[in-house]
C-alpha cells in the first residue's frame, strides 16, 4: 500500500487459502458456490490456491487469471458449461472398444511383452489439450499465469497434491514464495514451476486415467493417500481456510441390504472413502487443536497459530443425482456403466464422478450457489469475522475457527 513499509504489510498480512478437494464432474458444485462468493463478498481474495484431482484443474486455473476474483470464477464458469465428457477423454465407440481390447489382451496373455500395454482405461489427451488452451499454456506446459501473479504478490502460492506410484507417498508440488519444502510421514511437499502435467496428474483418476509422468516417476489422483487435505494450505502459511467439499454430510441413502451390491455400488464405496472421507478427519484434528491452544501458555506455542476454518458441503447427495443424469452419458459408455449395475442404485458416486454433460453440471453449479446463499451467514463470519474470545465448535460440518501447528501439520 503506498505509505507503508513493505516488510511490516507483508508481517501483518493474513493469508487465506482456498482448498477444493476432488470429485471429478462434481467439482462443478465448487464453481457454482464460488459464483455466489464472487457476486456476494466482491473484496474476497485468496493469496493461496490448493487443489485435488478435479479440484485441481479448478485450482489451477483460479490462480493463473490475471482478472479479479470474480471475473476468474465467471470464465471459470463458462469452461464448465461448455464441458463435455469428449473434451475429457475420449469417449466415442472406436476409442473404448480399442482400450477394453488392449485390456482385454493383456489379461488373456498373461502379461505377456507382446500384449499392448494398456495405460489407463480411456484415453485423456482431449483433458490436456483443453487444459493448455484454458491455462494459456508454454510448449513445454507452464503456466504463465500462475507466474505473473506470484510475481506480481496478487498469489503466494498455487498447490497441487499428486500420489505416487514409486513411492506411495502423497506428493504436494507447490508453486510460490514464502514456503520452504516439508517432509512428513508418507507425505511431502516439494517446489516446483508447476506445469499442465502436475494438473492432469492431479487428476488421473486410478486404473480409469493413465498415470502421468513427472520429474522423478510416474504420480496418479492426488486424493488416493492424502492424509491430511487441509495440511498444504498450513504449510503455504495460510492464517484462513475456506475448503469446498463435494462430499456427502452423512452417509447415502440405504441401498437394497438383501440384494448382493453391483460392482457400481461397491465402487462409490471406495471412491467415496478415498476422495471425499479425509477432509472432515483433518477438520476434526484442527478442531481439537483449537479447542487445546487456550491452555498453552503464550510462551510456549513455539509456533501454534489460530486457523480460522470454513467448509462447505453440498446439502444434496450429488451421487443420487447422477443417477437422474445416466442418459446423458454416450451410448457405449452408457450400455457399459449398466452394466456395472448403475441402475440397480440409488446413490451413484462412480457415476457422478463422469458425467461432464451439460445437463449434471448445470444442476451442481446451480445447486453450489443455492447452498451457498443458505449459509451466507457462515460465509459473512468467515470474511467478516469478528473479534471474539470464544472459538466456535463444530469443524467437521461448516463455518469453524480452528487452531493448528504449522510445523506439525
Amino acid at each position: 500500500m503506498p505509505g507503508e513499509r513493505p516488510a511490516a504489510a507483508r508481517r501483518r498480512r493474513r493469508h487465506t487459502a482456498l482448498v477444493l478437494p476432488g470429485g471429478g464432474a462434481r467439482a462443478a458444485y465448487q464453481v457454482g458456490f464460488l459464483r455466489y462468493v464472487a457476486r456476494e463478498f466482491p473484496e474476497a481474495a485468496f493469496d493461496i490456491v490448493f487443489g485435488v484431482s478435479a479440484g485441481a484443474i479448478n485450482a489451477s486455473y483460479l490462480a493463473a487469471h490475471r482478472g479479479t476474483f470474480r471475473e476468474a470464477v465467471t470464465d471459470l464458469e463458462a469452461v464448465w458449461r461448455d464441458l463435455r465428457i469428449r473434451d475429457v477423454f475420449r469417449a466415442d465407440t472406436y476409442a473404448l472398444l480399442r482400450d477394453m481390447a488392449r485390456w482385454a489382451m493383456r489379461l488373456v496373455s498373461g502379461g505377456v511383452r507382446t500384449a499392448p500395454a494398456p495405460r489407463g482405461l480411456v484415453d485423456t489427451a482431449p483433458l490436456r489439450r483443453l487444459l493448455v488452451r484454458c491455462l494459456d499454456a508454454r510448449a513445454d506446459g507452464t503456466i504463465p499465469g500462475v507466474e505473473d501473479n506470484v510475481r506480481d504478490g496478487r498469489l503466494r502460492a498455487l498447490a497441487l497434491t499428486t500420489s505416487s506410484y514409486a513411492t506411495g507417498e502423497s506428493v504436494t508440488w507447490f508453486q510460490g514464495r514464502g514456503a520452504l519444502p516439508w517432509s512428513r510421514q508418507q507425505r511431502r511437499g516439494t517446489e516446483a514451476a508447476l506445469t499442465v502435467d502436475h494438473v492432469t496428474a492431479s487428476a488421473a483418476l486410478p486404473f480409469l486415467f493413465p498415470p502421468v509422468r513427472l520429474a522423478d516417476g510416474w504420480y496418479g489422483d492426488g486424493g488416493v493417500r492424502l492424509a491430511a487435505p487441509l495440511s498444504p494450505a498450513i504449510h503455504l502459511g495460510a492464517d484462513r481456510i475456506l475448503a469446498i467439499t463435494t462430499g456427502r454430510a452423512g452417509c447415502a441413502a440405504p441401498e437394497d441390504r438383501a440384494r448382493h451390491p453391483p460392482p457400481a455400488r461397491i465402487a462409490g464405496v471406495v471412491l467415496e472413502s478415498v476422495f471425499l472421507d479425509l477432509l472432515d478427519q483433518d477438520a476434526a484434528r484442527i478442531e481439537k487443536a483449537n479447542r487445546l491452544l487456550p491452555f498453552v501458555p503464550r510462551a510456549q506455542r513455539e509456533g501454534m497459530r489460530r486457523i480460522d476454518l470454513c467448509v462447505q458441503r453440498p446439502a444434496a447427495d450429488l451421487g443420487t443425482l447422477a443417477s437422474l443424469h445416466e442418459i446423458e452419458l454416450p451410448r457405449l459408455l452408457r450400455w457399459l456403466s449398466r452394466g456395472w449395475g448403475t441402475r440397480q442404485v440409488r446413490s451413484n458416486d462412480a457415476l457422478s464422478l463422469l458425467l461432464f454433460e451439460p445437463g449434471y453440471i448445470g444442476l451442481l453449479i446451480g445447486l453450489g450457489e443455492s447452498d451457498a446463499a443458505s449459509r451466507h451467514a457462515e460465509l459473512e463470519a468467515f470474511f467478516h469475522p469478528v473479534p471474539a474470545p470464544a472459538l466456535v465448535a463444530g469443524a467437521r460440518t461448516r463455518g469453524t475457527a480452528a487452531t493448528n501447528r504449522l510445523e506439525r501439520n
